[in-house]
């Protein structure tokens, strides 16, 4: 199973990355990004590609603090169904809640850890939010913008600060200075975790900032998301977000897939015989759910459709498409919907 990123979180770096001077296009095809996957914020990018496109945004720009300062001035409100849950809960307690239910929606990590990702700890008579991910200082961007984006987000409706110190496993950085600047309160570098140490009452203050009823729907909608994302879990489920990223370059082989997944060609087969399916029907499967989707409301044109799933030909892709449904792609696309 593969780590991965929300598309809103990805769309989010790249139009901030663009507002501060770097081709956005450009980034995302040095990352192997296809655009058309960030059109459903949604929708799941390899955190492979998304750490490849913040160390190419940094460059870019020539911020080395790109990460610390996307988190500081993009909220995850604008990026994440999370954080328009978080800001419709009554209070910063239940937003604390659900950001250790629907965390995995932003970014969802795979590690050998089962523990909560982010949990509450009193310690010494204080109370913090720690953050566990394994290796965190092989890409310490992460903790930074999540920092921000926690810290900087709520200064919008709180009346005090509530976040009171930082600590961080990795090392004072040489912009060590925009830390003071944005967090705004003692930052303890080379600490022997990643967490915040939050104000002592914050559970009981209120947010609120969308209306009620917004929060109801909101989770009905996060709670699909998790039921799909759950669903990668299967071996075929990781081996269609892995084709996925890849599908646009149209070279896909059983061998590459299975060395991403860690097995050899025989036990990749072996393993989707287990769950009674095949290499080649996921990958057809795969095809013709996502040319349905492209085409279905003119998201794509035929021809763009052919090569976003994997056809260097539109004539091989139309054939594979009237064997799919019984309809050339024009057909379908003028059917009604």
């Amino acid at each position: 199973m593969e780590a991965t990123v929300s598309a809103g979180l990805v769309s989010g770096l790249l139009a901030f990355a663009s507002g501060h001077g770097a081709d956005g296009d450009d980034l995302a095809r040095r990352a192997g990004i296809s655009a058309h996957r960030l059109k459903n914020p949604d929708n799941r990018i390899p955190f492979r590609q998304y750490t490849d496109l913040m160390r190419a945004a940094q460059k870019a720009t020539g911020d080395p603090a790109l990460a610390l300062h996307y988190g500081e001035q993009v909220g995850m409100s604008e990026v994440s169904v999370l954080g328009l849950i978080m800001e419709a809960s009554a209070t910063m307690g239940e937003a604390f809640l659900q950001l250790q239910r629907y965390g995995r929606l932003a970014t969802e990590f795979v590690d050998s850890d089962p523990g909560p990702r982010v949990m509450l700890m009193p310690k010494d008579g204080r109370l913090y939010m720690v953050f566990n991910r394994s290796n965190p200082n092989d890409f310490p961007e992460m903790t930074e913008e999540s920092f921000a984006r926690l810290v900087c987000g709520p200064r919008r409706f709180l009346e005090q600060p509530h976040v009171l110190a930082i600590h961080v496993s990795h090392p004072a950085p040489a912009y060590r200075s925009e830390y003071d600047r944005v967090f705004q309160c003692p930052v303890h570098f080379s600490s022997g975790w990643n967490a915040m140490e939050l104000h002592p009452e914050i559970i009981g203050w209120k947010v609120a900032q969308n209306p009620r009823y917004v929060f109801g729907l909101l989770t009905q909608h996060a709670d699909r998301l998790l039921a799909e994302l759950d669903a990668t879990r299967t071996l075929k489920g990781r081996l269609e977000a892995l084709l996925m990223a890849d599908l646009h370059k149209g070279d896909i082989s059983a061998d590459t897939m299975a060395s991403r997944l860690g097995f050899s060609r025989q036990t990749l087969f072996r393993k989707l015989k287990e769950e009674e399916t095949t290499f080649a029907a996921v990958l057809d499967g795969l095809r013709r759910r996502l040319a349905e989707d492209y085409l279905r409301g003119g998201k794509a044109s035929i021809h763009e459709t052919a090569y976003l799933v994997g056809f260097s030909e539109p004539a091989a892709f139309a054939r594979a498409f009237k064997r799919w449904t019984g309809k050339t792609p024009g057909q379908f696309c003028r059917a009604p919907s």
